[in-house]
């Protein structure tokens, strides 16, 4: 695609490189470090974990950046208030937010800043969403207040509840990466461990990376892909300046390309990007120059500054499942294993 691209602080290139190279090997043992504390921390936990009187999901994934894990989630607590009529929500940690709550976000009165811009982005959506650094009080908290059911966003490295299902979302292009351990991979802990503890995996778009030969014959495999909402369908045909702070922000130029966007910009940030008005003004100045729409996606919209919201189009994306009767039978599982 032709554009201009910003230079930005993101997950290494040898992260998603076969063997990841010298600078992989040299991390190493800084990634065995991280991985047995990441184990010792599961294995603490586990004795100590909460079961809430409601089902409990949780919506994580094995690598740091993006899998698509969020749009599941809101999939997902979506269902389960439609189709099984329960008052369900999003539990989130608030990665980037100030708040340790717990405490119910407010579309209206909380900025990405307090609560973080994944669960601002969901509850400008309208789900209901809580947040709370300790995972148990949240879901107590969110119990309290009426909750039916609770779908955590992230947290299956997490063992403060209990969890009646958990889905581990996979990029099927992405795969793992180069197979090694943060910070020398992207790997939060290792693949067989992972696989082995996840109640279902969702391989997201094609699996070019082979995910589901490496997803243990007792574990069920899901089909999934993330497809434009209307919001980008409506640009299809239009000069666009693309700009993303994700953990895989190309996913959204070519999704804007594959819809007949004439895509002539990219701008590509660090996940969580905190913007600035200097970082946005020459992006809508570019915009203005070409005849093109600033476009980003919902998450980062959460995180802009409201005057410069206004005058950016937010892209949406929703999740087609493969085989929808095979996720409802697993909800309904865990359902009914719930109580």
């Amino acid at each position: 695609m032709p554009g201009v691209r910003r230079a930005a602080m993101r997950a290494p290139e040898f992260w998603w490189t076969a063997e990841g190279g010298l600078p992989a090997r040299l991390l190493e043992p800084a990634g065995l470090a991280y991985g047995w504390a990441t184990a010792r921390r599961l294995a603490r936990g586990r004795g100590r974990a909460v079961r809430l009187p409601v089902l409990v999901v949780c919506v994580g994934n094995l690598v740091a950046g993006g899998a698509g894990k969020t749009p599941v989630v809101a999939d997902l607590t979506r269902r389960l208030r439609r189709d099984r009529g329960l008052d369900a929500v999003v539990l989130s940690r608030g990665h980037g937010g100030r708040a340790r709550g717990p405490l119910r976000v407010d579309p209206h009165g909380h900025d990405a800043a307090t609560v973080g811009d994944e669960p601002l982005m969901l509850a400008r959506d309208g789900l209901p969403v809580w947040i709370a650094r300790d995972r148990a009080a949240g879901g107590r908290a969110a119990v309290a207040a009426g909750a039916g059911a609770v779908v955590m966003d992230d947290g299956f490295q997490n063992p403060a509840l209990v969890q009646d299902l958990s889905l581990v979302v996979v990029d099927g292009a992405r795969g793992f990466g180069n197979g090694r351990l943060i910070p020398a991979g992207p790997l939060r802990e290792p693949v067989p461990v992972g696989l082995g503890r996840a109640g279902a995996v969702v391989i997201m778009g094609r699996d070019t990376a082979r995910v589901a030969r490496r997803v243990p014959a007792h574990v069920p495999t899901l089909g999934a892909r993330l497809v434009p909402g209307p919001r980008v369908r409506r640009l299809a045909g239009q000069p666009v300046v693309a700009f993303a702070g994700i953990g895989d922000p190309d996913k959204v130029f070519r999704m804007l390309h594959d819809v007949g966007c004439r895509v002539l910009a990219t701008h590509p940030f660090a996940d969580h990007h905190p913007y600035q008005g200097a970082d946005i003004q020459p992006i809508l100045d570019e915009a203005f120059a070409l005849g093109a729409a600033p476009v980003t996606t919902a998450k980062d919209a959460a995180r802009l500054p409201p005057d410069q919201r206004q005058q950016v189009d937010v892209i949406d994306v929703a999740v087609a499942w493969d085989d929808p009767a095979a996720l409802a039978r697993l909800l309904g599982r865990a359902l009914a294993a719930a109580g």
